[in-house]
Formats: C-alpha cells, structure tokens, sequence
C-alpha cells in the first residue's frame, strides 16, 4: 500500500512544480538571502505610505516587464533607446523603489538577488497594501542583457479589441480567463485623458453627447468635466471610479454600468466571450463564481513565468537599471 502512497505524492509534488515554472520555485532564495521577502516588503511599503500611487505602478511595471522578451527586469534598463523610454513605460512610477530594494539586498547578499525577482516580489506587496489577497511568488529568475523601445509594440494597449487582447496575452500562453483578470489590476491606479479622450467627443453619431455608445451618459459628463477637449492631456483619472486605491472586484462592476475608463476594458464587458467572466466575478446567479483576488495571484503566476531565464541565461545585475 506505500508504493502508490509514495507514486501519489510525487505526482503532487510535480503538479506543483509545473505550476510554478521551469527554472522558478517558491523559496528559491531560502538558503543564499532568506530575508529577501521581507526586506523587498518593507521597501515597498516604506515608499507607499508617501506615495501610494507607486502600487499600481510597480504592477503595472511587472506586467510590462513580462509581456515584453519575459519577466527579465528589461524594463528596468537606463538608455536612449530602452524600453523604458517607449510611450507607455515613460509614465510608470516605482522605478526608485526597485533600486532602493536592490541596493539594500546588495548590502545584505551581494550578487544574489536577480532586478527581476525584486519586481516580481514589489508587484505581489503592491496588491497587498491596497487591500488585495496576498500570494506565494516562485523566484529564480535572471535579469535580460536586452532592452530595445521598438520590442515594446506587442503590450496590449488601450484601443484593442478584444480579439487583438486575446491574441496578445494567448502569444504569452494566457488564456481567456487570465486576460480578464490580468486586467482586472485596473481596479488601483489611473489613467492620463489622453488615453480614453476620443472616446468622449466626436466618436459617434449615434449619441446625443457623441461619445462612445457603450459608456454610461452621466459618467461621459463626468469624464468630460476631467477632461475637457482641449484641456491637459496628462491629467490622471482614475480607472475603477469611486475605488481606485482598493484591491477588489469593484472594477468589474464599473464595466457592468458603462463606467469602464479604457475602450479595451469596457469591451471585455460588450464581448460575450470576456463578459462570462466578468459576470462570475460579479457573483451573477446562474454562473460558476470566480473569487476576483484569489483568481488574480493565480494568474500572476502564470504571468511572472513568461520566458524567466534561469540558469546560466542572462545574469544577476548589481544595478537594475545598468546591465554588467
């Protein structure tokens, strides 16, 4: 009877191994910097509790990281011609944080701790300190020698049906389920007027206020107050309206009334393949219920697994922002 006993938990053991990636495993650093997590931790939330708006930042940061050459800290990179120079990066708060977590973690173990990992830790700690569930981070990764502005073109963006979403995060094998959730992080942080702006003037025929059909006449008068036609095009408006600094599923509910601030984040709720999802985040009856942030740090893993490089690829920088 122990031989299938043993047979069962070693199939459990590599189920879970599988889960976490090739190359990356929870604990990674348990040995060579075991306070890796709490110093990464306690950096973050040093910098939120005097600008909170650095939590949606660093996960945005993450995820732009990831979609683009893998989560390899490429982002991170100081250049002429980085990914950090390109349109959507430019904006990103957090940067600092992840050097200052960096400079404490080569005082503490030098050359140890991959830029790479240091993200994908502050992104999980960012969730957290607005109010989101917690979750275990494989580790492991290395940090990319590459980082090229032009590579950036493949990040979803906020014009995209949903079939070039689709597209985008099935290229970095996510599925349906994941796009919904992945962008569901929309529920912290804003968004300039320049990014959702047309949707606001001239863009149908078919409505008094000639805005975008699909959104909620009163919150177009809202919006167009924020952002007048002429007005400051990068003016910050926040992305999950009355919500913004929590981590919960309210975002979900502002795309049900037409108050979705993004064109591509309204479409998930107009499309039937994407609106399933939205409706079991909402607990609609009828529908299996998904729980919006125990279903978030699952994704996030699958998402910090894009193309990591362990091993002998890439390397361990000693500045984030400057390959060896």
């Amino acid at each position: 009877m122990e031989t299938p006993t043993l047979l069962f938990l070693f199939l459990i053991a590599m189920a879970a191994a599988l889960v976490q990636g090739q190359g990356t495993r929870v604990g990674f650093y348990s040995r060579t910097c075991p306070q890796v997590e709490s110093i990464v931790q306690k950096t973050v939330n040093s910098h939120f509790q005097s600008n909170p708006a650095i939590a949606p930042g660093l996960l945005r940061m993450h995820f732009h990281d990831c979609f683009v050459q893998g989560c390899d800290a490429s982002i991170l990179i100081d250049g002429s011609s980085t990914e950090k120079t390109a349109g959507p990066n430019r904006l990103l708060r957090g940067y600092d944080v992840i050097d200052d977590a960096k400079t404490q973690l080569e005082a503490a173990c030098p050359g140890v701790v991959s830029c790479a990992d240091i993200l994908a830790l502050a992104a999980r700690d960012s969730v957290v300190l607005t109010k989101g569930l917690t979750w275990k981070v494989p580790t492991g990764r290395r940090d990319g020698r590459v980082s090229l502005a032009s590579n950036v073109n493949n990040l979803p963006g906020p014009r995209d049906s949903v079939e070039v979403q689709k597209k985008k995060f099935a290229d970095k094998g996510l599925n349906d389920q994941d796009l919904v959730t992945l962008v569901g992080g929309h529920t912290i942080g804003t968004a300039a007027c320049q990014a959702f702006r047309y949707r606001l003037y001239n863009f149908s025929t078919t409505t008094a206020n000639g805005a975008d059909p699909s959104m909620d006449a009163t919150f177009v008068t809202q919006l167009q107050a924020l952002c007048p036609a002429n007005g400051d095009a990068s003016r910050r408006v926040a992305l999950d309206t009355g919500s913004s600094n929590t981590f919960d599923a309210s975002y979900f509910t502002n795309l049900k009334n037409g108050r979705g601030v993004l064109e591509s984040d309204q479409r998930l709720w107009t499309d039937a393949s994407t609106k399933t999802f939205v409706q079991r985040f909402l607990g609609v009856r009828g529908l299996l219920g998904l729980n919006f942030n125990l279903e978030f740090g699952r994704s996030m893993v699958k998402m910090s697994n894009i193309g990591v490089k362990t091993g002998t690829l890439g390397e361990i920088r000693k500045v984030c922002s400057a390959i060896n």
